[in-house]
């Protein structure tokens, strides 16, 4: 993306991405269609469930790392699986000692298993707490602005509101609250859930989002590398689109060549 004139960098807790897809590794067949269509994707950030996946904590076990290396990409540790701030901040602790002080982490608390909608009130007792032990939070959300808001004050470095519920490929159920959230911005906002295809991530950079996070609609599509390269272009595009500066819609048609100087 750094060929994209007038732009921004990406950036996160110091650091600076080329990538604006951040991608999860769940729901894939195997480690090695984990890998590759994590290469075709582009990521440079990726988030693991630590709950669910072991990234060194069942040394027995097959290691995620050991095909998504943390010396190529960012590891996100997400507290998925969790419905209340204790799991949360305990996961988080947990992430951070697996990883030898990795401070980064993507904070989600579920309300619950039906819905996985985020549980704002425990959201924020678990942000609360995360922030003053050191960690620099990303966290998941719902669309409400006033809680976004709060969140950015509380010292997250990142909100990331979801388009639609967790692994629905709904799209972007609501632009404008998005919208809102986006005009108060004072921290980056990532897209986080509910994305299907390809057209879905463009809106979401279309709007003006700083990245997007997926895992179902690269991991459940019919060919996932394929559609990991797809979301690749599809953040691009959208992002060049959006710095361009959309045509105004109108009504009534226009035409395309000037009318002046029509020969008789």
């Amino acid at each position: 993306m750094s060929h994209v004139p007038n732009d921004k960098p990406f950036t996160l807790a110091g650091r600076t991405y080329q990538s604006r897809l951040l991608v999860g590794t769940g729901k894939y067949k195997d480690l090695e269609e984990t890998r590759l269509a994590i290469e075709a994707s582009g990521a440079e950030i990726v988030t693991v469930a630590v709950r669910r996946t072991n990234i060194g904590q069942n040394p027995d076990e097959p290691n995620l790392l050991d095909v998504i290396s943390p010396e190529r990409y960012t590891i996100l540790p997400n507290t998925a699986g969790c419905y209340d701030a204790v799991e949360a901040v305990r996961t988080c602790r947990l992430a951070r000692e697996l990883l030898d002080g990795h401070k980064l982490v993507k904070l989600e608390v579920l309300a619950d298993q039906k819905t996985l909608f985020p549980n704002v009130i425990e959201t924020l007792k678990a942000a609360e707490v995360l922030v003053k032990d050191g960690f620099d939070v990303m966290v998941y959300t719902s669309d409400d602005p006033i809680i976004a808001r709060e969140l950015a004050a509380m010292g997250c470095i990142a909100v990331m509101p979801l388009a639609g519920l967790i692994g629905t490929g709904l799209g972007i159920c609501n632009p404008y609250n998005l919208r809102i959230i986006l005009e108060e911005a004072t921290v980056p906002v990532l897209v986080d859930a509910g994305v299907g295809t390809a057209s879905d991530a463009t809106i979401a950079m279309e709007l003006g989002c700083e990245a997007v996070l997926m895992n179902s609609a690269i991991a459940h599509a019919q060919h996932p590398i394929l559609m990991g390269e797809a979301m690749k272009h599809a953040i691009i595009a959208g992002r060049m689109a959006y710095l361009a500066g959309r045509m105004p819609k109108k009504l009534y048609a226009s035409a395309s060549s000037p009318l002046d100087g029509l020969i008789k």
